[in-house]
């Protein structure tokens, strides 16, 4: 984020919003628009949005596995043919 170009009055983005979208798209980047000077809104591409999205995803995902695996090492949960053999899930 560019703080300079980036936090701009929600004023602003109003009366140019061909820009701002010309921008977001060029850049990437999302946009804080302020309202009173404060921090109101964050505007961005939805390419962009989606990427964030995928990499919040990925993060989430990773950050599972390293929990299961940690527990796993600390012997915490089944082998799998027991988890399988439990009442309740025969059959499945």
């Amino acid at each position: 984020m560019n703080v300079i170009e980036d936090i701009r009055p929600l004023t602003e983005f109003k009366r140019d919003t061909a820009h701002f979208v010309a921008r977001l798209r060029e850049t990437g980047r999302p946009a804080v628009l302020t309202v009173n000077g404060k921090p109101a809104l964050v505007v961005m591409d939805a390419e962009a949005w989606q990427e964030t999205q995928d990499r919040i995803e990925y993060v989430r995902t990773v950050t599972a596995i390293r929990q299961g695996l940690l527990q796993a090492r600390a012997g915490h949960g089944m082998e799998a043919v027991a988890f399988f053999e439990s009442p309740g899930l025969q059959g499945v």
